[in-house]
C-alpha cells in the first residue's frame, strides 16, 4: 500500500494587516510553498521508485497520475515532477498524448543491462568485501534467511521474497560506503526492478529451483571470509542465473 504523503498546512494572515506586512508574509508562504512543493516531488519520487524496484508495476503497466495522486493525498504538480524524474532516469516512458508507462525491454536491452549489472553490482560486492563489519554482514544474513523460508514456503512466498532479496542486494551495496555508487545501482534496479521481481512474484519455479538461495549462502560466506572474489562470483550467479531464466520464460521482444 502507498503511503499517504501529507504536506504542511499553511495559515494565512488576517485582511486587516497592512499592506507592506501582508506583501512581506505573502512572500515568505510562497518561499515555503516551493520548498514543500519539492519535498513532496522527491517523497513521491521516492514512492514511486520503490514501486519501479519492486516490481509492482509491471513493464508496459500505464501509470495514472490522477490516481497515483489520490492514492498519495497529493496534487497533480508533484506527481507530474516525479514523472519528469523518473522518465529522465528512463524509469518512465511518456507516450503521445502524455499517457505514462512502465517501459517494456526489448531482448537487447534487457541483456545490456544485465551485462552493466554484473560489472558494477559486481565492483560493489568487491568493495563491500573488503570492508564489512560483522555487524552488516550479521543484517545482510538474516535478509538471507528470510529471503530462504520466503522461498521454500509451501507455497512460495513471492512478495517475502522479492522484499527479503531487495534489503539483501541493498544492504550489501551499502557496506561499500560509496553513496555515488548505490545511486548508480538505484538507476539500474529502476529499470530492471520491474521485470525481474514482477518475475519472482508470478514465476515461483524460480524460487523453487532453489538457485538464488544457494547464490544468497555462498554470497554471506564469502563476506565472512572478506574474500572479495568469491563474493562477486557469488553475486555474479545470482544475477546471471535470474536472467537466464528471464530470457527463457518472459518473451522479451526482439
Amino acid at each position: 500500500m502507498i503511503a499517504r504523503v501529507q504536506p504542511p498546512a499553511l495559515h494565512e494572515g488576517g485582511s486587516d494587516q497592512p499592506a507592506a506586512r501582508r506583501a512581506q508574509d505573502a512572500s515568505a508562504l510562497d518561499e515555503v510553498g516551493s520548498l514543500a512543493h519539492e519535498t513532496l516531488g522527491e517523497r513521491v519520487t521516492g514512492e514511486l521508485r520503490e514501486l519501479l524496484i519492486a516490481g509492482r508495476l509491471a513493464p508496459g503497466e500505464k501509470l495514472s497520475l490522477r490516481r497515483a495522486a489520490e492514492a498519495l493525498g497529493v496534487s497533480m504538480m508533484p506527481v507530474r515532477e516525479a514523472v519528469s524524474r523518473l522518465a529522465a532516469d528512463k524509469a518512465l516512458e511518456v507516450l503521445p498524448g502524455r499517457a505514462v508507462r512502465v517501459p517494456v525491454l526489448t531482448l537487447a536491452q534487457f541483456r545490456e543491462l544485465t551485462r552493466i549489472r554484473l560489472v558494477v553490482e559486481g565492483f560493489a560486492v568487491e568493495e563491500a568485501a573488503k570492508v564489512i563489519t560483522a555487524e552488516q554482514i550479521d543484517t545482510i544474513q538474516r535478509h538471507e534467511v528470510a529471503f530462504r523460508d520466503a522461498a521454500r514456503a509451501d507455497p512460495p512466498d513471492s512478495a517475502g521474497a522479492v522484499l527479503a532479496n531487495r534489503h539483501l542486494h541493498f544492504a550489501l551495496y551499502e557496506a561499500a560506503g560509496m553513496p555515488s555508487l548505490i545511486e548508480m545501482i538505484g538507476r539500474l534496479w529502476l529499470k530492471a526492478g520491474p521485470i525481474l521481481n514482477l518475475d519472482m512474484r508470478h514465476e515461483p519455479r524460480r524460487l523453487d529451483g532453489g538457485s538464488a538461495v544457494i547464490a544468497h549462502a555462498a554470497l554471506v560466506a564469502a563476506l565472512r571470509r572478506h574474500d572479495p572474489a568469491a563474493a562477486r562470483a557469488a553475486l555474479e550467479e545470482d544475477i546471471r542465473a535470474a536472467a537466464d531464466h528471464i530470457e527463457r520464460t518472459a518473451r522479451l521482444p526482439e
